[in-house]
């Protein structure tokens, strides 16, 4: 049976058992199932577009009105059915917002069998509809990704863009900062309309505009999925802020120089332990009241 007949039996609730199965294996089944849900706020009261419509039609075929009698009524029915198509293309071309919270990771399955894990406070926008011709995401904070096969995959950061070569990467997009790790695989990292290329182990990375050579990533995957942040002769003020992300925190210094460099780790789930992780090696004290902690340098 055609879609259109599908769709207009389906409106009237005149499917039967079979027919019905057969609309519900529609491409768009969910968005006409949105569409419908979404036309029931337009719906007046007393207002039956079929009857209005053969109202229509009868009024033309007998000729006893004048044009301007059954214009009225049939341009209510093009109203009705501008909102139709209007609420459909809206609620069909909306993009996807996935963010997570302070302390909080999800992952999230894209329409293609690729995966993203997202770390805390960070956002990631796609769009489902286009996603067959496009396969393009918007990131802000940082994202493990797992690509399944395709065409061409991008992740866009206010810094830089990402395109995938390979299937396992890693991006980190805040403040000031910008990193990539691949894991496997080939990526390209656009910086300043310049391509570099990552092969497994490689990293990208650019801290206050500066790009920062690094050693080689021996790990198969970024540590913040075994929920802990590992750092590498980074800035301290890098590792305070994402304290801050993984226990919902706000952290002050005092006679601390920040920029000082710090190799270490802190684990997400304990975080008296983690506070001693980062400042033990320094040689920092703190004190800590509610959610607000002090670290000092005597």
């Amino acid at each position: 049976m055609e879609r259109e007949t599908l769709i207009s039996k389906w409106l009237n609730n005149d499917l039967n058992d079979q027919e019905l199965e057969a609309f519900k294996a529609l491409e768009d089944y969910d968005d006409l199932v949105k569409l419908n849900e979404g036309l029931l706020a337009f719906k007046a009261d007393d207002y039956n577009t079929s009857e209005e419509l053969d109202t229509v039609l009868s009024t033309i075929r007998s000729n006893k009105k004048s044009s301007t009698q059954w214009f009225k009524p049939l341009m209510r029915v093009a109203a009705i059915l501008a909102v139709c198509f209007g609420l459909y293309y809206y609620t069909t071309t909306l993009d996807t917002t996935i963010s997570t919270e302070f302390a909080q990771k999800t992952t999230i399955d894209l329409p293609d069998a690729s995966s993203v894990s997202l770390n805390a406070k960070s956002l990631l926008v796609f769009n489902k509809k286009d996603w067959k011709h496009n396969r393009e995401v918007e990131l802000d904070g940082e994202a493990f990704f797992k690509v399944a096969k395709g065409s061409s995959f991008k992740v866009k950061t206010k810094t830089g863009f990402v395109t995938v070569y390979g299937t396992q990467f890693n991006v980190k997009h805040w403040k000031n900062y910008f990193e990539v790790i691949c894991y496997e695989g080939l990526v390209g990292v656009t910086y300043n309309s310049q391509e570099t290329k990552l092969n497994p182990g490689d990293s990208f990375l650019i801290i206050d505009g500066k790009i920062i050579a690094k050693e080689k990533e021996n790990r198969s995957s970024p540590s913040w999925l075994n929920n802990e942040s590992t750092f590498k002769s980074l800035p301290y003020k890098t590792v305070i802020t994402e304290f801050e992300r993984q226990y919902g925190v706000d952290i002050t210094t005092l006679n601390i120089d920040t920029e000082q460099l710090f190799t270490g780790s802190f684990a997400h789930d304990n975080i008296d332990v983690a506070l001693k992780s980062i400042t033990l090696p320094l040689r920092v004290t703190y004190s800590k009241t509610n959610n607000t902690i002090i670290l000092k340098r005597e």
